[in-house]
């Protein structure tokens, strides 16, 4: 079994799907993304085989679900915009479980819940099999503008940092014993979010000003 490596979206591991190179594996993504973005919502034997290629290479290359799971959450403001779509959206109503529902509203909420589903699935089969270095060669090698690749690096390179920021915050919390269990203490994660940010910020400012003594604006305007 593979186990997290590197870094936290990476997933270390041996298969085809791993080794393959990294600037083949963003333009297959690139390709295959834009094809699922183009699928008319009402093709649904298309979103079928769509779901079969991503499911195939996830299975290739050994990534578990549990590690999936976790990273699918970010999907949840796309799901609700999803789910109110058929409530907003005008025309012919049908009724479900006693609700009106909108017949245009049903098709778009779930086109993009199909969508984004397989859209975050696809991106996140990349991180787990491409380590970031590599996956900054690819875009290399692509042509893709230095400066564009370089700020990805550094947001690469700071992720980590933050992450351990959250970590050490909530740690913090649960020494103090507290448990997020009711919508009341909603206020605190709210306060540790502003804080983070605060954090962050300041984090951000004291790397930019280290770059610009080293010269980095010199080098950018050449």
């Amino acid at each position: 079994m593979g186990e997290p490596h590197g870094h936290a979206l990476s997933y270390h591991g041996h298969s085809p799907v791993h080794r393959a190179p990294a600037h083949l594996k963003l333009l297959a993504l690139l390709g295959w993304t834009l094809l699922v973005v183009a699928t008319p919502a009402h093709w649904y034997w298309a979103f079928v085989v769509h779901l079969a290629t991503v499911a195939t290479a996830i299975a290739v290359a050994r990534i578990p679900l549990a590690w999936l799971a976790p990273r699918m959450v970010v999907e949840v403001p796309f799901l609700i915009f999803a789910l109110l779509m058929p409530l907003v959206v005008p025309g012919p109503r049908v009724e479900v479980l006693g609700i009106a529902l909108s017949e245009p509203g049903l098709l778009a909420g779930w086109g993009l819940w199909a969508k984004a589903t397989l859209g975050l699935l696809g991106g996140l089969t990349l991180a787990a099999t491409t380590e970031p270095t590599h996956l900054l060669a690819g875009l290399r090698r692509l042509r893709v503008p230095a400066q564009l690749v370089e700020i990805m690096g550094f947001m690469l390179r700071y992720l980590e940092v933050i992450a351990d920021e959250v970590r050490r915050m909530h740690l913090a919390r649960v020494s103090r014993g507290f448990s997020a269990r009711s919508p009341r203490h909603w206020l605190v994660i709210a306060r540790s979010v502003g804080s983070l940010f605060i954090r962050s910020y300041e984090r951000g400012e004291r790397v930019h000003l280290a770059m610009l003594s080293r010269g980095l604006d010199r080098g950018l305007e050449r």
